[in-house]
């Protein structure tokens, strides 16, 4: 990983509609790093509202998003990041040199009842601590 242009590294996450999984990664990994780490979450096409079975089975977690919307995907988002992760967005986050580009393969939440998100949700919430461990920060509690 490149070394974070200020004292805390900077994390975003993209996926299409910014309504499942950057939701969740962004929401697991404030909740793990707490200050230690920006984070951000966007999309290249984002919905109206975040998926209501992410927000549940996030719930179940412990972690309320349910007052989280979706963003559209900027520039300035990227530029100010560290670390770009994507998960299904293909080649429509913009590339700048230096950054740490990761692209998770995790199925899509949308469409899909609480029960299909729970292990899309387990196994982010594995990644970002995964992330955390690369970057050299300690999960809370």
């Amino acid at each position: 990983m490149s070394t974070p242009v200020t004292d805390r590294p900077s994390v975003l996450f993209v996926c299409v509609h910014n309504a499942g999984r950057s939701q969740m990664a962004a929401a697991f990994l404030m909740h793990l790093a707490g200050k230690a780490v920006e984070v951000r979450s966007a999309g290249s096409a984002p919905a109206e509202t975040v998926n209501p079975a992410v927000v549940e089975a996030m719930s179940e977690s412990g972690i309320d998003i349910s007052a989280e919307t979706p963003k559209i995907l900027t520039v300035e988002a990227v530029r100010a990041s560290d670390v770009v992760i994507t998960m299904g967005c293909g080649d429509t986050c913009p590339v700048f040199p230096g950054k740490t580009y990761l692209d998770w393969k995790v199925d899509d939440p949308a469409g899909h009842g609480v029960d299909a998100v729970r292990p899309i949700r387990d196994e982010i919430e594995d990644r970002v601590r995964g992330l955390l461990a690369d970057l050299g920060v300690k999960p809370r509690g």
